[in-house]
């Protein structure tokens, strides 16, 4: 169970400071002012990636596999900033969330946060490893 809470937090994190550094992504917290209404919005916002990545993404891989080996793997970015669009949609059902401005910065948005959750999970891979034991 700790093992999921990290993978939520270190993907809030990666998405918190995607949003800084993409333009084009941002995202909207719920109720105006606090920082913990934004945290908050991370934390659900990253929850509904993990959800939509783990079931849609893991079905569109298996799926695509075969594009994934002519393309050498660069479908990948196309894979994933749809998934960022697809969790920019859901989150809007709520009336606040992750906002991406068209599948340019979606695309951008993808390699960014994959470069970030992959620094992440390097310098977190001890405390998570620690909890298996």
């Amino acid at each position: 169970m700790s093992r999921l809470l990290v993978r939520i937090v270190v993907n809030a994190i990666a998405l918190w400071l995607t949003t800084l550094i993409v333009t084009g992504v941002q995202v909207v917290p719920f109720a105006p002012g606090g920082t913990v209404e934004k945290v908050l919005t991370y934390l659900f916002v990253a929850l509904v990636f993990g959800i939509v990545n783990g079931t849609v993404g893991t079905l569109i891989r298996v799926v695509a596999f075969p594009i994934y080996i002519l393309t050498l793997g660069l479908i990948a970015l196309v894979v994933n900033a749809l998934l960022l669009l697809l969790v920019s949609w859901i989150t809007s059902l709520f009336g606040f969330g992750l906002e991406v401005a068209d599948f340019g910065w979606g695309v951008v948005a993808a390699i960014v946060l994959g470069l970030i959750s992959w620094l992440l999970g390097l310098l977190l891979r001890p405390l998570v490893r620690g909890d298996r034991r």
